[in-house]
């Protein structure tokens, strides 16, 4: 199975991968992608963990009802009179 690569600043960077890694072309592509993949899911995992303190406070609050703060705040910030 072959890649074409058609593209210099491409090949020049696969290249450049592959010698600062001590990687033949082959090697260095794979090595590079899975990196790449294993950084993409790891930032997904770390999205939900950063907003799940989040989602917990939203549950929570699930059913709560507006009082007379939360009707001034909405007035004041949609610039509707009192």
């Amino acid at each position: 199975m072959a890649l074409h690569v058609q593209d210099e600043e491409t090949d020049w960077l696969v290249r450049d991968f592959a010698r600062r890694r001590g990687l033949g072309i082959t090697a260095a592509i794979k090595t590079a992608v899975k990196e790449a993949s294993e950084r993409e899911l790891n930032a997904g995992e770390l999205l939900a963990q950063k907003i799940e303190p989040l989602l917990k406070e939203v549950r929570a609050s699930k059913g709560r009802q507006f009082d007379e703060d939360d009707k001034l705040f909405l007035d004041e910030m949609w610039g509707e009179p009192d």
